[in-house]
Parts: structure tokens; sequence; C-alpha cells
């Protein structure tokens, strides 16, 4: 990752000072280059990403071209983003303040712009007073307090420049009596798809739903869709749902038409990003509960191995699991 320019741009309501920047920030320092790229890295993994696309008289858009074809300037473009969110959030119910990190980023031989909006938080810091000759440390309540390295930004934004295809995330706000997403309704004029981590939701409600409807164990499927998952992020980066029905229900035609029945009744996306980390997350481990209220947490990949797990179905029809090869038992 290569950052060719970053601009800081400050909205502050708790103090009516809002702060637009005339230069931009000076990267080569290295608490600005490491605030930076941290959460530059963490947006661009964010499970929460919803794809967007750019409507034909986007303003946005239009100015990004005039950039990329250097007609205007980063600061002039930035400006521009920074005015339009003041008069926005000027009219919202809840004036939170807001600090604007426009950043133009290099990455795998492609141009990214990212749009940062990172809310302002209640802090304390200390004081040190001086009354006469004695001096008085105190503590104090501030409000301009950025968000850490390792802390979620909520709204953002990263467009590439060429493909002008865009990433975003971002909160509902209450402005002149409706709800409003200020980044994808306002600044980039964009429409919303849904995120990676919701689609991954979905998919999974629906192969619990194939799975239970046809008497089959709907948790021995989740884990197969599961272990997919993880496989799949090794060779793509991209998901696709019908895929992944196949291979969960391979033994069933039956199954697999079902499950691609309700896929498209969700309007789920063909395909859908999904990052290694995601996949990591979602696909590693596999936690049940059964109607008795014992809980069991345990890697996905085991319901494919009798040696550690196994489901056996009852004549009664209930279901017994038999936990096999174990050690050790450690109480938590």
């Amino acid at each position: 990752m290569i950052v060719n320019h970053s601009v800081l741009h400050i909205l502050d309501f708790n103090s009516d000072v809002c702060v637009f920047s005339q230069e931009e920030l000076n990267i080569e320092n290295a608490s600005v280059s490491s605030f930076v790229e941290k959460h530059l890295n963490h947006v661009q993994n964010d499970s929460s990403n919803q794809t967007g696309v750019f409507r034909k008289d986007s303003w946005f858009l239009e100015s990004m071209k005039q950039y990329v074809d250097s007609k205007i300037g980063f600061m002039d473009f930035s400006l521009k983003i920074a005015n339009i969110l003041y008069d926005n959030v000027t009219n919202s119910d809840k004036k939170d303040s807001v600090d604007l990190l426009i950043i133009d980023f290099s990455q795998n031989d492609n141009s990214f712009l990212a749009l940062l909006l990172m809310n302002s938080r209640l802090a304390y810091t200390h004081q040190v007073i001086k009354h006469g000759d004695l001096i008085q440390n105190s503590i104090i309540e501030h409000h301009a307090i950025l968000p850490g390295i390792s802390q979620k930004i909520d709204s953002f934004a990263i467009i590439n420049q060429q493909a002008c295809s865009l990433v975003f995330s971002d909160k509902r706000r209450y402005i002149n009596g409706k709800d409003v997403f200020v980044l994808p309704e306002k600044i980039l004029q964009c429409s919303a798809g849904a995120s990676s981590r919701d689609v991954l939701k979905a998919v999974s409600s629906i192969a619990a739903k194939v799975a239970e409807e046809h008497g089959q164990n709907s948790s021995v499927v989740l884990s197969k869709a599961k272990n997919y998952l993880l496989e799949n992020s090794e060779i793509s980066t991209t998901l696709s749902p019908l895929e992944l029905g196949e291979e969960i229900f391979a033994e069933s035609e039956e199954l697999q038409n079902a499950f691609a029945s309700l896929v498209k009744e969700a309007q789920l996306p063909q395909k859908v990003e999904v990052g290694k980390s995601l996949a990591v997350k979602t696909g590693k481990s596999h936690k049940i509960k059964t109607d008795t209220g014992i809980e069991i947490t345990f890697p996905a990949e085991y319901f494919e191995n009798h040696e550690f797990i196994e489901f056996i179905n009852n004549p009664n029809g209930t279901i017994s699991i038999e936990l096999k090869n174990i050690g050790k038992i450690i109480n938590r």
C-alpha cells in the first residue's frame, strides 16, 4: 500500500468549530502514517462492507473523473466532499462531531480513494492548573478524541478510481425528518447492495431451512457450508451461493433445487466478495445448543471426522451426540 495524498477535515459541533484543512497530512510522520495505514487495513477487511453502483447523475462520480483527469486537485476535491458532509450533518437532529479523513492510495496496481468518517468520542485527560505558586493536577473531559488504531470505524467508503467500483459502510442519521445514510445517498450518490456478512447469514439460514424441511440434520449441513467457505477462501476472494448449495447438497438434486429457489427468492447476488479473514472467522468453528440447554463449540471440520464427534439419529426421533477420543477435559 502506498499513500499518495491524505487530508483531515474537522467538523466539531461540540465546540462549533469546523476547520477545513488547507494542507495535506504529512504522511512522512510515523504517527500519521501508522494511523492512516492501519485504519485503511481495517476498513478494507470489514465484513460490513456493502457494494455500491454510482448513479449516472452522481456528482461524486463526475468530480472523481475530473480528479483522475487532473482537472481538479486533491485538496479542491476533498473540500467539496467536506462541504457536502457539513451541510448534511448540520441538518441532522444529532450533530455528531466528525473528522473526515480522505486518502488517495495505491495498492496492487490500482488507485483508490478512501473516505473515513470518524466520530469523535468523549474521553478524559489530565490538566495542569496553576493557582499562584501552587500547581493542581486535575481531570477534564475531552470531546475530540479520534478512534484508536484498533477501534472500528462505522462509516467509510473505498472507491476504485479506474473501475469506478466501490464498497462502503454507513450508519443511519436523522436529517430533516427522514432516516438518511449520508455516504451512499448524499455524498457518493450510489445504490447499496448486501454486505458479505449479510449474504453469509442469509445463505446459512437458507441452508438450515432446506435441511430441516427435508429431514436432514441442519448442524451437519451448516458445518459443510463452513468447510466449503474455508476451502473456497484458499483459491478465491469471491463466493457463489449457488455453488455452495450444490456442494453441501451434492447427494440430492431436489435439495439443490430447493436451495437455489430460496437464494433466488432472497435476491442474493450471484457472487459476493468474501475476504480470507471473514471466511476464517465464520468457518473455523461451529456452535450448537440443544433444547436441553447444552451448548457445544467445536472446529467445523470435525463434522466430517467421526473420530471426534458423531451425530446419531435415534429411532424415537431424538438425536444423540457422541464425543470421542477425549484425552482431557478442562473446566472453564
